[in-house]
């Protein structure tokens, strides 16, 4: 169905990473877009548990996006013009840690950037000004704990709390520099939870990664990395991550506040 919008501002959305393609979880699904000012993003709505919920496909439907050239900041802006207060942000990841295996879900506090190409940023001076977000706690903290227990009724392998080391990509890591991540504290390797989290934090939105451990690392592995490995595992996970997404929306709470939203305040807050 193409076009059809939702009558009601949708509160959360997922945006789906590596495996997480498709809204299957929703019902009544329309497929849109939305121009922002660093182009046009595609987007589905549709309902779950009578609310409204917007997805966003971060590597497109047939991922066909690499992580570096992902337009992390015009998903970020669509979803905040579209009045989205909450994201839900699946990510695939490898695992530096031996207690993180595959089939956890890690729901990280904190990461370490390693990219290199990517802007991190809504504000680069000139009209908008200049902006210096505090990402001393870099996930909702709010947000991270309610998912963490829906998790752990639910009866899943969860770990509440991690690093996320994110790289450039689209290669894999290298053995010596999964090394030197486990040695600063790197718990497990992506390759697109920043600058989506930081973008996230500039638009006062709620933001949390429900990353899904698909392989150890390299080095750690004693098998070759391979792409196939990532879609295997993410495939073999999908009930458990469906469900999982399926409470967090349905637990939602649109009344509670959260620091997040309030996180440009001595810069007048985020304006579109």
């Amino acid at each position: 169905m193409e076009g059809r919008r939702l009558s009601i501002t949708p509160y959360i959305a997922v945006i789906g990473g590596t495996g997480v393609y498709d809204p299957g979880m929703l019902a009544e699904v329309s497929t849109n877009t939305i121009e922002t000012p660093y182009g046009s993003v595609t987007y589905q709505t549709g309902m779950r548990s009578e609310r409204p919920v917007v997805f966003i496909p971060r590597h497109g439907r047939q991922h066909s996006i690499p992580p570096h050239l992902i337009n992390y900041r015009a998903n970020i802006w669509a979803l905040k013009k579209l009045g989205v207060q909450q994201i839900l942000a699946t990510t695939a990841v490898g695992s530096l840690n031996p207690g993180m295996k595959p089939g956890h879900f890690v729901l990280p506090d904190q990461f370490i950037d390693f990219t290199k190409l990517r802007v991190s940023t809504f504000y680069e001076g000139g009209k908008r000004g200049v902006v210096h977000v505090d990402m001393t706690s870099p996930y909702c903290n709010n947000l991270r704990h309610n998912v963490s227990l829906l998790a752990k009724e639910l009866d899943l392998p969860v770990h509440d709390g991690g690093c996320y080391i994110c790289t450039e990509g689209p290669r894999f890591e290298t053995a010596a520099e999964i090394r030197a991540y486990a040695k600063i504290g790197g718990d497990v390797v992506g390759m697109t939870g920043v600058p989506e989290a930081v973008l996230a934090r500039e638009a006062e939105m709620c933001y949390v990664t429900v990353s899904m451990v698909t392989n150890f690392a390299a080095g750690i592995s004693t098998e070759p990395l391979t792409h196939k490995e990532v879609l295997d595992t993410m495939s073999q996970n999908a009930a458990n991550i469906q469900t999982l997404l399926n409470q967090a929306i349905q637990n939602a709470k649109p009344e509670d506040d959260c620091d997040c939203r309030h996180a440009l305040r001595e810069f007048g807050g985020f304006k579109l």
